[in-house]
């Protein structure tokens, strides 16, 4: 396996543009996060926002960014034709399969460990700057603290989603198009569903929507699915997604 990864971590490392979109993941996420706190105020009477929400909000513009890298990782190598070199040299599918996950992984953990610290910290100054408490803007908090580390999973996951739908398709464009649909649509089809039942539903089974809920930290209550069983869904698309693009890499490119 330690073989599989040092060929992975080359060619990952190797390509053109991974530090830039490394880059502009932790950029996007700060300044989208930094924007949405400068939009909201607390007046004298409360705070109707979740402070959580708002200083990872730039999670939700990151996560764009993430799926690309991911994307580029696999459709890369069949748009050059080097797959047939990288299964020719490493015959096991699952292995190779593997080692682009964990090496995805860790530059995503990497990125989002310093995109979403620093979103909280300059958030911190901007949402007590506009009236916000302090207390429910401590990071050291239990509840911000949990979404803090559920966001940053929350990306490494949107990473490997997106790694195994391009693992299924083959096609940057296709493979983009479908995990941004995921990211972006799915949540926007539930504004125009009318029946709260269904609504419900697919709140739950989105993977933005439950994902995101680990970035909630007041009226827990009202949430359809709790933070952790939120990013649960999440983990569940990201595990089919991967399951199905590693069968189609055994069956079809064998």
């Amino acid at each position: 396996m330690r073989t599989y990864l040092h060929a992975e971590w080359t060619k990952v490392r190797t390509l053109a543009g991974t530090g830039r979109l490394l880059l502009t993941i932790i950029v996007l996420t700060v300044a989208a996060s930094a924007t949405a706190s400068a939009l909201v105020s607390c007046t004298a009477e409360g705070c109707g926002h979740d402070p959580g929400r708002i200083g990872l909000f730039g999670v939700q513009v990151g996560q764009a960014v993430v799926a690309v890298l991911a994307v580029l990782a696999v459709t890369g190598e069949y748009g050059t034709g080097m797959i047939r070199l990288t299964l020719a040299a490493m015959p096991r599918r699952t292995g190779v399969l593997a080692a682009k996950a964990a090496v995805l992984t860790g530059l995503t953990l990497a990125a989002g460990g310093v995109a979403v610290p620093v979103s909280l910290l300059v958030s911190r100054r901007v949402l007590l700057g506009n009236g916000f408490p302090p207390d429910p803007l401590d990071p050291t908090g239990g509840p911000l603290l949990r979404a803090a580390v559920g966001s940053v999973l929350y990306l490494a996951l949107v990473a490997l989603l997106s790694l195994g739908v391009a693992t299924a398709v083959r096609d940057s464009a296709t493979a983009v198009g479908v995990v941004l649909g995921l990211l972006y649509l799915f949540p926007a089809l539930i504004l125009v569903v009318s029946d709260e039942d269904w609504q419900r539903f697919l709140w739950k089974v989105s993977p933005t929507n439950a994902g995101l809920a680990v970035q909630a930290t007041t009226r827990l209550a009202d949430l359809p699915l709790t933070p952790w069983a939120g990013l649960g869904v999440l983990a569940a698309w990201t595990a089919a997604a991967l399951l199905g693009g590693g069968l189609l890499l055994r069956i079809r490119d064998a």
